[in-house]
């Protein structure tokens, strides 16, 4: 069984960046990566993913080119990369993973077996 714990959440004023790490630990296994969010009373948001290789990335486009996923297999850590951070951005975001090494987009929750915790993003105006 696969664990995943985020961290890096935080308070952050409008135009801040703030970097989320993903770390799995237990039984790891080549996956696809995906970071969604959910902020409160809304429906859990994809927001970014990665394939293993990491030749694959995309977005939600709210957040394309302000917001960068990446990843160190080597270490099993992942990164959220947020800048120039909005209010709407608040919410608590998870890492999520599903076994497998295809490059395909992979955007709804239901795709992924894996989750963390979550951490709160909080972005003040």
């Amino acid at each position: 069984q696969m664990q995943l714990v985020e961290s890096g959440g935080g308070l952050v004023q409008a135009g801040d960046s703030l970097s989320l790490s993903c770390a799995a630990s237990g039984r790891t296994f080549a996956n696809t990566l995906a970071w969604f969010r959910q902020a409160r009373g809304m429906e859990r948001e994809f927001v970014a993913g990665i394939s293993w290789s990491g030749g694959s990335t995309y977005y939600v486009d709210s957040v394309k080119g302000r917001f960068t996923i990446s990843r160190d297999n080597s270490k099993n850590l992942a990164y959220l990369q947020m800048s120039s951070l909005k209010p709407e951005d608040t919410a608590v975001y998870y890492c999520a993973v599903r076994p497998g090494l295809s490059d395909r987009e992979r955007r709804a929750p239901f795709e992924y077996g894996y989750w963390g915790q979550g951490t709160q993003v909080t972005v003040s105006s």
